[in-house]
């Protein structure tokens, strides 16, 4: 467990229990954060009666894998965000559960790095002297950790896309890594459509309608729309690929298919000639040494022929 007071948007105190959480709000200029990692069931219970929060909503806390979204109860919130990152092309994700009452932010979650959030609000942008600057901070850095991945990911289809085109990877390699980022955006997709909703459902809920902090939080909802158009358009764009992964397939295999089909010709000549000159019966230069050579000179003069030929057609 974590903890911080702020008293008039200054840093006061950290790291004191539960049990003094009703005493530190006492002062009305206080906001409070508690973050929880790994809470069990009695943390939990000592939170909610100190804060008085919904049973159900402190249901969900308990229970993983929500989807992204804000529940509105009478004196409180409670928000199920996933702060995302690319891991070698694998997606990592954690769910960040938190409550927002009128003094008070409360974080749930299984190992978020809070050391950037932490760095924001002692920047104090936007002043921390109510909990919605707090919000902003943790929204602020879920978005922008869905931005970086979406841009992460889009460095990663031009290396694909260069991959396809180039002969440095097995087409088996380059399948292999299509069907790998299309199940990471797949999962970033389902974790960032809600998150519109939960953004335009915040900037409605008169909690946190303040005209300070009102362009903040529309910062955010932009940065989350961007993140997920970007989103879409790689999805479209790794379809591309592995269209075009299809089509250099096929236009490789019409290639050799061609040059086989033009050796193919070119060793039917000799072929023919010679098994016309195996034949069991006389024929013109039978027994004659004029007769190989002229065999010979007639396979090469027709094979030299056709290879021109099928050469300046490209073919060969």
């Amino acid at each position: 467990m974590r903890s911080r007071l702020y008293r008039a948007g200054e840093l006061v105190e950290e790291d004191f229990g539960i049990a003094d959480l009703a005493d530190r709000l006492t002062c009305e200029s206080a906001v409070v954060w508690v973050d929880l990692r790994d809470p069990d069931d009695s943390d939990l219970a000592k939170v909610g009666a100190e804060l008085g929060l919904h049973p159900l909503a402190l249901e969900d806390a308990r229970e993983s894998r929500q989807r992204p979204k804000v529940d509105h109860y009478r004196g409180h919130l409670f928000l199920t965000v996933y702060p995302t990152r690319l891991d070698e092309d694998r997606l990592d994700s954690h769910e960040l559960g938190v409550f927002v009452t009128e003094r008070a932010l409360v974080t749930v979650h299984d190992g978020v790095d809070f050391t950037p959030v932490l760095r924001r609000w002692d920047a104090a942008d936007p002043p921390t002297d109510r909990v919605g600057a707090l919000l902003h901070g943790v929204l602020d850095e879920v978005a922008d950790s869905h931005l970086a991945t979406a841009q992460a990911l889009d460095e990663e289809l031009e290396e694909l896309e260069d991959a396809v085109f180039g002969e440095r990877e097995s087409d088996q390699d380059i399948q292999r890594r299509v069907v790998s980022l299309r199940r990471t955006l797949t999962t970033l997709r389902r974790v960032l459509h809600p998150m519109r909703d939960v953004m335009l459902s915040l900037t409605r809920d008169k909690t946190l309608d303040d005209d300070e902090l009102r362009p903040y939080f529309a910062d955010v909802s932009d940065h989350v729309a961007h993140a997920a158009e970007m989103t879409e358009i790689l999805r479209e764009q790794l379809t591309a690929i592995r269209e075009s992964q299809l089509n250099v397939q096929s236009n490789r295999l019409n290639l050799i298919m061609k040059k086989v089909t033009g050796w193919a010709a070119i060793i039917a000549i000799p072929t023919a000639i010679t098994g016309f000159y195996g034949q069991n019966v006389p024929y013109p230069g039978h027994d004659q040494t004029w007769g190989v050579w002229f065999s010979t000179g007639l396979i090469l003069v027709l094979s030299s022929g056709l290879y021109a030929m099928f050469k300046r057609r490209d073919w060969l």
